[in-house]
């Protein structure tokens, strides 16, 4: 790799989602020793070795080809061994940040992310920092979009082990289930029973699949089908309440209140048909 390289970037006002704030590659030789940044970080190990310490996790030992998350205002320590490593990395803040933690798509306790396809990591990077380069309003905006595929690519090739995709695979076909019986009750435990597990497990992997719990899931798969039915029938709210699953017109109003910011009523006068 060629000497080191850096950019640093003030982000856009308006760029409240996701911004990058600073990219670079290096073959790093030295220890970064208990520092603290005030935005998120990934740091793409792209050969060699060497370790990660941080407070969640203590010391990790890492090899190439990986990447690791670094949190703001988190004290950490890494360092690559005596013949140091090839490395790129990113900078990042905005208020997307939150959703990566929320969903778990990214997260203290597992910040290393072993690399199955090292060539479309090492193209996102690149794109990343020549759109930094670029210094333009649309650089900015690509150099985030490239940060989000960072991201969901990290994401995947986390949970793409061969023992796991047999495991994804399985929920995707029990999230789908439960999406075409939403307007039915859900007796959870059957429901987990049919599938050959306990309603606990259930509960923790079709969250961990769809960032929802089970139940929480339904009833967004209930407003979404009563948002469609208001925009594309006649039919009354009493009726679109009952065709998905409540009984009660009054609590439909209430959760679809909750939820949307309007009534029924309202959404549908928004959304008048053509």
């Amino acid at each position: 790799m060629r000497e080191a390289e850096a950019i640093y970037r003030t982000p856009l006002g308006a760029a409240g989602g996701l911004a990058v704030t600073g990219s670079g590659r290096q073959h790093a030789r030295r220890a970064v020793t208990d520092r603290k940044l005030p935005s998120f970080a990934v740091v793409l190990v792209e050969r060699g070795q060497g370790w990660l310490e941080t407070a969640a996790t203590g010391r990790m030992s890492l090899t190439g080809p990986a990447l690791f998350w670094l949190f703001p205002n988190r004290v950490h320590s890494y360092a690559p061994d005596g013949d140091g490593w090839d490395e790129r990395w990113a900078l990042f803040e905005g208020s997307f940040t939150r959703d990566f933690v929320r969903l778990r798509i990214i997260g203290e306790r597992h910040p290393v992310v072993a690399l199955h396809h090292l060539d479309e990591m090492v193209r996102l990077f690149g794109k990343l920092h020549a759109d930094l380069l670029d210094d333009t309003n649309l650089g900015q905006a690509s150099a985030a979009l490239m940060l989000h595929r960072i991201v969901v690519s990290a994401a995947r090739q986390a949970s793409g082990a061969a023992d796991r995709r047999q495991e994804r695979r399985d929920m995707a076909d029990i999230v789908e289930t439960l999406r075409r019986r939403a307007t039915q009750p859900l007796d959870l435990a059957a429901f987990a029973a049919e599938h050959g597990m306990s309603p606990a497990t259930l509960r923790r992997r079709f969250t961990l699949e769809t960032g929802l719990p089970p139940k929480a899931f339904q009833l967004r798969a209930r407003m979404d089908h009563a948002k469609q039915l208001l925009a594309t029938t006649d039919e009354k709210i009493e009726t679109v309440a009952a065709m998905i699953g409540l009984d009660d017109p009054f609590y439909f109003s209430r959760v679809f209140h909750d939820r949307e910011g309007c009534s029924p009523r309202e959404f549908r006068a928004r959304y008048p048909r053509v």
